[in-house]
C-alpha cells in the first residue's frame, strides 16, 4: 500500500520546549488517519506540521523529515503556499468566511487565478455536490454563509478545502461543535472524499476513530505510543498504554 506522507525521526519544538519526539508515521494513500490521545498530547501541533501552519509561530523548530510523494516538505527550497495548496485543512469550529455560500467556495480557485466564470461556477457545483450541500444549497449561493447551520457550514468549509483540489486534507477535530447527526454526516463525508483524497483526522472521540478511520495513532507526551489498523488498535492493541487510553484506565 503507498504511503502519500511519511514521518521520519521527526522532533518539533516551540522555543527550548520539545512538543513532538521521534515521530515515525506511514500516512497511506486515499485513507483516513485518526490521531487520538489525551489533550495536550500534540495531535494537532503533529497535524499543523504536515502542512508548516506551525511555520507562523515564532520560536518554533522542526527536525527531521516529513516526505510528501518522497520529497521533504522541510527542505528549504520548498514554496510553502503551494504545500498549502496540495495539503488542505479544516479546523475544529466552522470558521465560513464572512461572505456569500458561493463566495466562500469559489475563495481558493479565484486567489490561484482559475476563475474564468464558467469554470467557477463548475468548481463550486462540484465542491458543493462532493460535500453533499449542493441539493441543498443550491438555490441559496447568494445566502450569507453565516446563515448556515453549523452541521452544514463544517461541510461548506470542507467544500472550500477541496475546491482547490488538494491532495491531503488535514482535520483538526471537525465534528467537536457539531451535534449527533451533523456529526455522522461529516463522517460519512470523509468516507466518500476518501476515494480521492488523503485524509488525517484528529480527534478525541474513540467511537468516531473507529468507525471513521483505516488507520489510528495513539499519541501520549508528544510520542507516538503505537500505531496501526484501526480495528486492531481497538481490539487487540500491543501496548498497556494504549489499551489503559482506550479502555479509559488512563487519559
Amino acid at each position: 500500500m503507498q504511503n502519500k506522507i511519511e514521518v521520519s525521526d521527526f522532533n518539533f519544538y516551540y522555543g527550548s520546549f520539545q512538543a513532538l519526539n521521534g515521530l515515525n508515521i506511514p500516512i497511506r494513500a486515499r485513507q483516513i488517519t485518526a490521531l487520538i490521545g489525551p489533550s495536550g498530547c500534540g495531535k494537532s501541533t503533529f497535524l499543523r506540521c504536515l502542512n508548516r501552519m506551525n511555520d507562523t509561530i515564532p520560536g518554533t523548530r522542526a527536525e527531521g523529515q516529513v516526505l510528501l510523494d518522497n520529497e521533504n516538505i522541510y527542505a528549504p527550497d520548498v514554496d510553502v503556499v503551494a504545500l498549502r495548496q496540495r495539503i488542505g485543512m479544516v479546523f475544529q469550529r466552522p470558521n465560513p468566511f464572512p461572505q456569500s455560500i458561493f463566495d466562500n467556495v469559489a475563495y481558493g480557485p479565484r486567489i490561484l487565478g482559475r476563475a474564468r466564470s464558467n469554470s467557477l461556477d463548475q468548481i463550486v457545483q462540484q465542491s458543493l455536490e462532493d460535500t453533499g450541500l449542493w441539493g441543498e444549497l443550491r438555490h441559496r449561493l447568494k445566502d450569507p454563509a453565516q446563515t448556515l447551520n453549523p452541521g452544514q457550514q463544517q461541510r461548506l468549509c470542507i467544500a472550500r478545502a477541496i475546491a482547490v483540489q488538494p491532495e491531503v486534507i488535514l482535520m483538526d477535530e471537525p465534528c467537536s461543535a457539531l451535534d449527533p447527526v451533523a456529526t455522522l454526516r461529516v463522517e460519512d463525508l470523509m468516507g466518500q472524499l476518501a476515494a480521492n483524497y488523503t485524509i488525517v483526522i484528529v480527534t478525541h472521540n474513540m467511537q468516531q476513530a473507529a468507525r471513521a478511520s483505516d488507520w489510528t495513532g495513539f499519541f501520549w507526551l508528544g510520542r507516538l505510543v503505537e500505531f496501526d489498523r484501526t480495528e486492531l488498535i481497538f481490539s487487540a492493541p500491543k501496548q498497556e498504554l494504549t489499551e489503559a487510553y482506550i479502555t479509559g484506565r488512563r487519559g
